[in-house]
């Protein structure tokens, strides 16, 4: 009897052995399943952040550059000469000329366009023999991040405007139609917009606009030692403007003047007749 439970006991202990052994095999199995979890796929905004990660960096930098100088010169028409001659050597060109007259002096102001990338040389050609300036400045504003929400934006509205012309395809009912073209010319305004305002940043970009005036100043030593000759010489030139006047203003009474000479020439001959 004692062999028999001695038996019965062993073969007890085995078959609670191999019953355990599967379930620690299934517990490091779901351990190791645990700790390497598979990467999780991408969202709609995660792949949207990496598209934007990833185009930024191949964006260059987008700065556009300004400048306004104001300067005097003792010669206005050699000064012009040189930033002309400046604007050639850089590419740029005059967007506007106008010259005019102040209480003492005489000046110029001119608006000049010139590649971004020519922007310090010209400034520094300009500045050649000018003693100092009463205006200088020059200011840089970085558009990069307008100029990536532009393209972004841009980029949205395409790949909507796709989206609703597939759509526009499948429609069969006429009042499905008409909204989505309506929609379709809504969005296609939005497109045109956004062209134009990106277009319009890359312009201001890729030439930067710079203001120069310059004057000489009217010296009061030469107003006094020309302030006679000129009376003198006004005074001649109005005599003669009154003078023609005159003589204009007589030329136009012709008919009254030949009324009065028939006139006196019929009274004279009748106090002829009376003397005799």
């Amino acid at each position: 009897m004692k062999y028999i439970f001695f038996l019965f006991f062993v073969l007890l202990s085995f078959s609670g052995c191999s019953k355990s052994e599967p379930v620690e095999q299934n517990m490091a199995i779901s351990a190791v399943t645990v700790q390497s979890p598979p990467p999780p796929k991408p969202g709609k905004y995660e792949s949207d952040a990496q598209d934007k990660s990833t185009d930024s960096p191949e964006i260059p930098q987008k700065i556009i550059k300004q400048a306004s100088l104001r300067f005097e010169t003792n010669d206005l028409k050699e000064t012009y000469n040189q930033i002309q001659i400046s604007i050639r050597q850089n590419n740029g060109k005059i967007q506007n000329d106008s010259e005019g007259k102040e209480y003492n002096n005489i000046y110029r102001y001119i608006t000049v366009r010139i590649p971004s990338q020519n922007f310090d040389n010209f400034i520094s050609s300009v500045s050649k023999g000018v003693s100092y300036f009463e205006n200088k400045e020059i200011s840089a504003e970085d558009v990069t991040e307008q100029y990536i929400d532009l393209t972004t934006r841009l980029k949205t509205k395409r790949k909507l405007e796709e989206r609703y012309l597939q759509i526009l395809q499948k429609a069969t009912k006429i009042s499905e139609i008409l909204e989505i073209e309506k929609q379709i010319s809504a969005i296609r305004e939005e497109i045109e917009a956004k062209e134009g305002q990106l277009k319009y940043l890359e312009n201001r970009v890729s030439e930067s606009t710079i203001t120069i005036q310059f004057y000489k100043t009217i010296a009061q030593k030469e107003g006094i030692k020309a302030s006679y000759g000129s009376k003198i010489w006004t005074a001649i030139q109005s005599g003669f403007f009154s003078l023609s006047e005159f003589l204009i203003s007589i030329i136009s009474l012709w008919p009254f003047i030949i009324l009065f000479c028939v006139f006196a020439y019929f009274i004279r001959k009748r106090f002829k007749r009376k003397k005799l």
